[in-house]
């Protein structure tokens, strides 16, 4: 992979709201707001607050602007784990935001860089690959359930060597040969390669690797040429 994204390290909470203002409402006495600081808070404050539900929703600090809902809604799926564009834009239509504030909200995450598909399918590709074994196929499936654009999926797994997928399909026979052994010629057969078509491997390939890995252990390969 040569095009990475790094997730860590960014300030979440500095991204600027769409739509946001810095200016206080009335009645505000600053940072302390809403929790019990500064002038204000007190019996006073407290009787004017308790009758409005409008009120009580601001108090637990929940906006009421779909704007700044969305914008909250994305970082809280964000932090940590990378996201799609396509399963934010779900996310948010499931909480029934406006299609509106959604798109605004983001275009302005994919403008600072919160939002990447590009850099989350060569992660994807590269953890996938290396964590599952999962060939380009199988990787291909998965990143188009999450809404990657095409070309940018054919790009991702077009860094893919494929020497390298391969001598992984390999390694995932070594790991799985010992448990087929016992097993006649034909069930090791199903078995191993089977496996290998969960993970994207093409019948070609699987039928190879297999019949090289039970010949290195003595197998009678002879008809194996033959499509499973």
């Amino acid at each position: 992979m040569t095009r990475r994204k790094e997730w860590s390290g960014i300030d979440l909470g500095a991204v600027p709201g769409p739509g946001s203002t810095a200016e206080p409402t009335e009645g505000s006495t600053g940072p302390g707001r809403g929790a019990g600081f500064g002038e204000g808070s007190g019996r006073r404050s407290r009787s004017r607050s308790s009758g409005s539900p409008s009120s009580s929703r601001a108090e637990k600090g929940e906006p009421q602007d779909p704007v700044e809902q969305a914008r909250n809604i994305c970082l809280r799926l964000l932090t940590g784990t990378p996201r799609t564009r396509k399963q934010l834009a779900d996310a948010l239509r499931k909480r029934e935001i406006p299609d509106e504030a959604a798109e605004e909200v983001l275009s302005r995450f994919v403008d600072v860089g919160l939002i990447d598909d590009a850099a989350f399918a060569d992660a994807w590709v590269e953890s996938r690959h290396h964590g599952r074994g999962l060939a380009r196929r199988a990787l291909v499936r998965e990143l188009r359930t999450k809404g990657v654009d095409s070309a940018v999926i054919d790009e991702a797994v077009g860094q893919l060597d494929p020497e390298q997928e391969e001598e992984t399909a390999r390694e995932l026979v070594a790991r799985k040969l010992r448990s087929t052994r016992g097993l006649d010629r034909d069930k090791r057969l199903r078995r191993l390669a089977g496996m290998l078509a969960r993970k994207g491997y093409g019948e070609g390939m699987a039928l190879r690797v297999v019949r090289q890995a039970l010949e290195a252990e003595g197998e009678d390969t002879e008809g194996l040429d033959e499509p499973f």
